[in-house]
């Protein structure tokens, strides 16, 4: 049993292409005058905190900093720190926790004092 596929196209392959010069200008209309690869945005390495005047007492930190000025605030905020850091430390020696233990917690210090916008 023959199966006969019936076609729109009447021709050959030969005369269905445009000459060579028309070829030429529609791919040169067509195509991209120049292509160019995209690289991923590399941003550099940023210190600092990413929740920057975000979290609930930034406001006020903010206000602070901008009344005692830069370097002051940041020596009273190195203070702080430090005393929040001997703080746990003796929770630590209290409860019997290991230094990687102790480490732990004050890395957790910073992220919620992040958080909580105490490092905008």
């Amino acid at each position: 049993m023959a199966v006969s596929l019936s076609s729109s196209f009447h021709g050959s392959w030969a005369k269905s292409f445009a000459p060579c010069e028309e070829r030429a200008m529609l791919a040169a209309a067509f195509a991209p005058s120049r292509i160019r690869l995209a690289r991923p945005a590399r941003s550099s390495p940023k210190m600092g905190n990413v929740n920057e005047g975000k979290g609930l007492f930034a406001p006020i930190v903010i206000f602070v900093r901008n009344i005692i000025g830069r370097k002051r605030f940041n020596q009273l905020r190195g203070k702080a720190i430090a005393l929040h850091s001997q703080v746990i430390t003796e929770f630590c020696k209290t409860i019997g926790a290991d230094s990687k233990q102790r480490q732990g917690l004050i890395r957790l210090a910073k992220k919620n004092g992040e958080k909580l916008g105490f490092l905008a």
